[in-house]
C-alpha cells in the first residue's frame, strides 16, 4: 500500500505528518523502515488465523518482541516512533499472558478448532493484529513509507470503505 493512501486512513489520529513542526531524524526513518521491513514477514499478524498453527504463532509473537526490544534500545524515550514500538510489544505480552503461553497452555489452543480455547486464542490475535495495524499505519504516515498489501491489510479501514 502507498504511502498516501495510508495516510487517508489514519486522518482521523494526531500523528505529525511531514509538517514544519516534525521532520523525522534518518536515524528514526531508519529504525521505522526496519520494523516494517520485519513485521512485513511476520504471517502472525495477516494470515487468517485457521491457516496458523498457535505454537507457531507464539514463537513469531517471541520473536516480534524481542525484536521491538532491541530496536525501542536504539531510540530516545520521548520519541513518537519509541512510543509505538513500546505499544506494539506491550500487545505482544498481553497475547502471550491471554493464550498463556509462560504455562505450556498454548498446545490446547490448537487441539480443536471448536473448543472455547480456539476462541481465547483467535480474539487474542485479533487484538494483536488491531493495535499493530494502528501503529503500523503510524510509523508508514509519520516516516513516508510504503507498506506491503500483506501487512496493509490490518491497518485501520479508510473512512470511504464500506
Amino acid at each position: 500500500m502507498k504511502f498516501r493512501e495510508i495516510v487517508a486512513r489514519v486522518n482521523g489520529l494526531s500523528c505529525p505528518i511531514f509538517g514544519a513542526q516534525w521532520v523525522p531524524s534518518e536515524a528514526e526513518c531508519a529504525v521505522a523502515r526496519r520494523v516494517l521491513a520485519f513485521l512485513e514477514d511476520r504471517r502472525v499478524l495477516y494470515v487468517p488465523s485457521e491457516m496458523e498453527l498457535p505454537h507457531h504463532c507464539v514463537e513469531s509473537i517471541l520473536q516480534i518482541r524481542q525484536f521491538l526490544t532491541t530496536e525501542i534500545g536504539k531510540l530516545e524515550a520521548d520519541r513518537e516512533l519509541t512510543l509505538s514500538l513500546r505499544a506494539m510489544r506491550a500487545a505482544c505480552r498481553k497475547f502471550l499472558t491471554t493464550v498463556e503461553a509462560d504455562r505450556g497452555k498454548i498446545i490446547k489452543f490448537g487441539a480443536h478448532q471448536d473448543h472455547y480455547a480456539s476462541w481465547v486464542f483467535n480474539g487474542a490475535v485479533g487484538e494483536l493484529r488491531g493495535v499493530f495495524g494502528i501503529h503500523v499505519a503510524r510509523l508508514a504516515a509519520t516516516h513516508g513509507l510504503d507498506v506491503e498489501n500483506d501487512l496493509a491489510s490490518i491497518l485501520p479501514a479508510s473512512p470511504e470503505e464500506p
